[in-house]
């Protein structure tokens, strides 16, 4: 474990562990931070008990369920999955009451806008586009948005698939989206036009080792709470595809700027390898954290200052890190993910995990 930075902003400590019934990959809060609701691999959508460790399975989708979102103020979850379906979940009746076929191909990504009104789902394919192996063409739109009270498709946007992440802005009047390639697009959303566009390659490498192909790109991205700047995450560049030996980095941009001006990025001698997976800022704005999956270092789940980058705190909490969320109050975070499934077949529907950890 990394030694740790005694900085007052920030100090973890685990509080609690449960086991899940599948590998977890979507995570939505709740107002009481004793339930809270994850999907995963087997498609489904679990309550969870913290206290208790009690999980119940309350709906899913066909295939992995990517994304889990609850929408503000309400008793509805919203989720969408591998099928390409995006599916609404009553809490109250415990049932599903609109089920929408976005995509052909996988939902990489779903994320809801801040007002609650609009989803946005990202999808595609790695479909080799010419001698170089790069992406082909879309074959259907990479971007769709819905109105999250009646399911109607609002808007379509393009991208080069395939499309792994994406963020709304706080004020609800950007969504941006990026791919496998480091490129990241900005729309406005009341004119459904094309405001940014720029192509970081620091997230993606050409596979010379075991395979020839690309790899990484942009696994998750936030706005700044004034909607000026736009963090993103992932890996760094790595010749082995299979590997996961990138170096872990996230880059803030200021997007507004022509063209995008990258303004900070994880600095050296903060960081081991491993694909990080997921961003949160904390409710306060001072600090923002960064976890996903280590291969080599001291931490998979790091707290850096919002304003200068530096890292404050940092562990390695033994599990791959699919999502990350701070509760409203900002004094725990939970991080919901995957623990290595060994050999021991009886196990293995038990490898899923939700981690809380008090803040101080």
């Amino acid at each position: 474990m990394a030694e740790e930075n005694k900085h007052p902003k920030v100090l973890a400590k685990q509080a609690k562990e449960v086991r899940l019934p599948t590998s977890a990959y979507g995570l939505a809060l709740s107002d009481d931070d004793n339930l809270c609701h994850v999907t995963g691999m087997d498609g489904g959508v679990h309550a969870v008990e913290i206290q208790s460790g009690k999980t119940k399975r309350i709906g899913g989708h066909d295939s992995y369920a990517a994304s889990l979102e609850r929408l503000p103020g309400s008793q509805t979850l919203i989720s969408a999955g591998y099928d390409g379906r995006i599916l609404w979940h009553d809490l109250a009746k415990r049932e599903v009451v609109r089920d929408v076929k976005a995509h052909d191909f996988w939902s990489w990504q779903m994320k809801v806008s801040a007002d609650g009104t609009r989803l946005a789902s990202v999808t595609g394919r790695y479909a080799c586009g010419g001698y170089k192996y790069e992406p082909a063409p879309e074959v259907e739109p990479s971007v769709r948005v819905y109105d999250t009270a009646t399911g109607e498709h609002l808007a379509k946007f393009p991208h080069i698939p395939p499309v792994q992440s994406l963020a709304f802005s706080p004020d609800n009047r950007f969504l941006a989206a990026g791919n496998l390639m480091g490129e990241i697009r900005v729309w406005d959303l009341a004119k459904r036009e094309q405001v940014a566009k720029w192509i970081t390659g620091s997230f993606t490498g050409w596979g010379i080792i075991k395979g020839h192909y690309y790899t990484g790109g942009i696994f998750d991205m936030r706005f700044s709470d004034h909607s000026n700047e736009l963090l993103v995450c992932g890996m760094g560049s790595t010749r082995d595809p299979a590997a996961g030996n990138g170096k872990q980095l996230w880059q803030r941009f200021d997007w507004r700027s022509s063209p995008a001006k990258k303004l900070d990025e994880t600095h050296s001698g903060e960081h081991g390898a491993g694909l990080m997976e997921t961003l949160d800022q904390h409710p306060s704005g001072e600090y923002f954290v960064m976890a996903g999956r280590l291969f080599k270092g001291n931490w998979n789940v790091a707290f850096f200052d919002t304003a200068t980058g530096k890292l404050l705190h940092s562990l390695d909490c033994g599990m791959r890190c699919s999502k990350a969320r701070f509760n409203a109050a900002g004094d725990k975070l939970f991080i919901a993910g995957t623990v290595s499934q060994g050999n021991d077949k009886k196990k293995i529907k038990q490898f899923g995990r939700l981690k809380v950890f008090n803040l101080s």
